[in-house]
This record gives C-alpha cells, sequence and structure tokens, in this order.
C-alpha cells in the first residue's frame, strides 16, 4: 500500500534561467510535488504523516537558495532534499515556467523529475 501527499501549484518567484534577463528579474515557478511515504498513518494523528507545510517550506528552501540555470537541475535539487529531508518511499517534482515566452506560444515549460 502506498500514501502518497500532493502538493499541487505552489507558486514561488525566483531567478533561475538561462538567459541574463531571467536570472536579473526573475519569474514564476509553479512546483507540483508528489511525495510516497515511507509508512502510511495507521492513525488520524500528524506526527505520524508528513506534514505538507513542512514540504512547501522545503520547496522554497532549495528554490531561494540558488539561483539554478537549468529547471532540470532545480527539480532535481528538490527532490533530493525531500528524500534526504522526509521519511519518503519516492518523490516526484515538476516545475513549471508559467511565463516561458516562446515561438510558438506555450501554456508552460516544465520539468518532471522522479525519485523511487
Amino acid at each position: 500500500m502506498t500514501t502518497t501527499i500532493e502538493l499541487a501549484g505552489l507558486e514561488l518567484f525566483g531567478y533561475h534561467g538561462v538567459l541574463e534577463e531571467e536570472r536579473r528579474d526573475g519569474q514564476r515557478f509553479l512546483f507540483d510535488v508528489w511525495v510516497d511515504l515511507a509508512s502510511p498513518p495507521t492513525d488520524d494523528l500528524l506526527e505520524s504523516s508528513v506534514d505538507y507545510r513542512s514540504l512547501a517550506a522545503c520547496v522554497r528552501e532549495v528554490s531561494d537558495g540558488t539561483a539554478y540555470r537549468l529547471l532540470e537541475s532545480l527539480a532535481a535539487a528538490i527532490a533530493d532534499e525531500l528524500m534526504r529531508r522526509f521519511p519518503l518511499t519516492g518523490v516526484r517534482v515538476r516545475v513549471r515556467k508559467p511565463d516561458v515566452r516562446l515561438d510558438p506560444p506555450v501554456d508552460y515549460s516544465a520539468v518532471l523529475v522522479w525519485r523511487p
């Protein structure tokens, strides 16, 4: 049995990107996180689970801590820190760039990293 906690659309402002203006001016990033608990709770106590407020805080710390050039690097750093910090058996992190300007236009660009 697997219990998965999901955070969808966590919005943070960051200075990630390859282009100079992205790193200078910053932009919005959307984070979707799925974590598989090492032990599903057998009671109704928060202490038996992983508090999603702590998950969100971890994503913010990693994103705010370093300016990454690649979405791949940012997503991987978040996934690795979540696995290190919490009792998990797996994690998936998607980082979306909703304000990306491409020709032809797209809704967003994204990277998904999966750590089993």
